[in-house]
Parts: C-alpha cells; sequence; structure tokens
C-alpha cells in the first residue's frame, strides 16, 4: 500500500500514543505470559503457552498495521483549510430538507471518525455528497435508508 492517509495533528498524537502502549506496555506484558507458560512444562500441551503465542501474533501483526500507517500519514495544516467550498476538516452546518432538522457535524480523516463527537469520515456518504458544495446549495444524498435533500447553511 503506497496510498497516503490524511490525519490531523490530534490523530497522529493518538496513534503515536497508542504504537507507544503496545510496544512498551502490551509487548513486555505478553512476553512475560509467554515466559511463565514455558516455565511450567511440556509446550506441546500446554495451552497457556500457545494462547500467549497467539496474542504475541496479533499484537505484532496490530503494531506493523498501525506503523504502515503512520509511515503512509500526513498531516493536514488546519490553519490552510479553505471554508469557500466544503473540504475535509471542515466544519459544516446543514438541514434536513424533509424535516428541517438542523445538523453540524465536522468532516474528518476517516481514522478520526466520531459520530457522537459530530464528526464523520471523509468517505461518509453524506461528507462525499458534501464535497466541493458551497453555502446555499442543496444537495441530494443517497444514503443506506433513501434519498435526503440537504441545504448548506453554513461552513467554518
Amino acid at each position: 500500500m503506497s496510498d497516503n492517509v490524511y490525519i490531523t495533528e490530534d490523530g497522529l498524537q493518538k496513534l503515536r500514543e497508542e504504537i507507544d502502549e503496545l510496544r512498551l506496555v502490551e509487548r513486555p506484558k505478553i512476553s512475560r505470559m509467554i515466559a511463565e507458560a514455558r516455565d511450567k512444562g511440556d509446550l506441546s500441551e500446554n495451552a497457556e503457552y500457545a494462547a500467549a503465542k497467539e496474542a504475541q501474533g496479533m499484537l505484532e501483526m496490530k503494531i506493523s498495521r498501525l506503523e504502515d500507517i503512520l509511515s503512509r500519514s500526513r498531516v493536514l495544516d488546519e490553519s490552510k483549510i479553505d471554508t469557500s467550498t466544503v473540504r475535509i476538516l471542515n466544519k459544516v452546518k446543514i438541514k434536513n430538507k424533509s424535516n428541517n432538522y438542523v445538523m453540524e457535524y465536522q468532516i474528518v480523516p476517516e481514522s478520526e471518525a466520531n459520530v457522537k463527537l459530530g464528526k464523520i469520515a471523509v468517505n461518509s456518504p453524506i461528507a462525499m455528497g458534501l464535497i466541493g458544495k458551497k453555502v446555499g446549495d442543496t444537495v441530494n444524498i443517497k444514503v443506506p435508508s433513501g434519498l435526503m435533500t440537504f441545504e448548506i447553511l453554513f461552513i467554518s
């Protein structure tokens, strides 16, 4: 994989912290579990040893995946984000035309999406439908439940 992963400064910091946690806390913990299981004798019938080795493999796979993401990460400079059209990192206030319900979302990289905090992934149907549009535009967006119509009220 050579695709860049766009990430905010906060997202990059969280990714680094997670990798450090896995390397410095989880890896030694699993090593101790393997050593303790090895001390119990015959490894061919030792379920604890097999489980610890499997956990080690899963952990190393996760560390490798996160390190790959980190190596491909490109930090987005939030101070240079244009607000004339909807783009990644913009906050967008939209109104659902069918029920006049107003919502505000921030469009973020997929790894930082959290709907409860109002952060939707750039590759979500709503974000993809809003990208490139301007204040006052009305957009029809196909979502899993059908077609929804939104009006863009504000971009920041």
